[in-house]
Parts: C-alpha cells; structure tokens; sequence
C-alpha cells in the first residue's frame, strides 16, 4: 500500500496559488485512475481518496490542517494503516527550482518547506520519496517568499499547469513502484 500526499492549504481561496501546486498534483492522479471523489475524513486531517494504480493499493491524502502542520495528517494515516515512510509519497511545490521543473528524490531534508519539516518530525523519518515541482520565475527573488508561494500562477503559466502536473505523474509512475 503506498500513501501519496499533494501538500497545499485548503481554503479555496489559495485554489490556484503556487503553494498548491500538490494539491493540483494528486486530483489529477486520482482522475487519471479513475478514483472515487475525495472525502473528508476527521480523524485523518483531511480529504482522501483510496483506489488502485496498476496493481497497487494506494491511499491519496490533501491535508486540510494548513501546509505547515501537514505532518499531523500524514502522521494520522500512516500510523493507522501502518505505512512506512519509504512508502509515503509527497508532492509538493519548490520555490527554489524553476517553474516546471519536476525533481524526484528518494529522501532528504525538508530544504526549508515547512510542509516537509513538519512531516519529517510527524513521521520520525527523512527516508521518503518526494515529488518537488518548481513554481520560481523572476518574481521570486524580490519578494519575500512566504509572500510568492502564496500568490496566484500568471495566466501564462496556468495555462503550462497541466502539462507540468502530467509530468510530475510520469515522474511519479516511472519512479515509484505501483
């Protein structure tokens, strides 16, 4: 069983933001395998969905406790259904790569995302793969960055969105085991 978690905040109003380009990520997994619609669950901090990609059982998580405190839903379902971190897949937005660019990585520290530093404490564990997608363009270093992950895509680049999400699922189908 593999747990695959978008990271983002749940308010609509941050829909579209570049600090919810996980979010964007995991409905379009769920869509493209035909998974029921997200559910709230209470006692998993969040909205889920369950279902199967190739041969495997797979659960898909959009926290709804803020970004920041994203590791108390991850935490809470892991534990639950006993999930290793190795296991637990998160796709989340990178401020520091280039917008589109899509970087998959094994393990790590949290390079400063507050989403992945509260995961890691969650969970007790740096050893688990990450989907990292880029939203930086020119802005990025004139504004402070608490401030541009949670601004709006420019046309332009919601217009490129679902073409970098569809590669973030080729990343996630070549490089996790499903």
């Amino acid at each position: 069983m593999k747990l695959i978690v978008g990271l983002g905040n749940f308010d609509k109003k941050y829909k579209y933001t570049r600090h919810n380009v996980g979010f964007l990520a995991v409905e379009a997994i769920a869509e493209k395998f035909s998974l029921p619609a997200f559910k709230a669950e209470k006692k998993f901090f969040g909205e889920v969905t369950c279902g199967q990609i190739n041969n495997e059982k797979v659960i898909l998580l959009k926290p709804t406790t803020w970004m920041n405190n994203s590791g108390k839903a991850v935490g809470a379902i892991a534990y639950f259904y006993k999930i290793p971190p190795q296991d637990i897949v998160i796709l989340f937005d990178d401020a520091d790569l280039n917008f589109g660019t899509v970087r998959f990585r094994e393990g790590g520290s949290s390079g400063g995302h507050n989403g992945l530093k509260s995961i890691i404490s969650s969970l007790g564990s740096k050893d688990f793969p990450r989907i990292k997608i880029g939203i930086s363009n020119q802005q990025r270093s004139i504004i402070p960055a608490a401030n541009f992950v949670l601004q709006k895509f420019t046309s332009k680049e919601k217009k490129e969105i679902p073409v970098i999400i569809e590669q973030a699922i080729l990343t996630f189908l070549t490089k996790v085991e499903c």
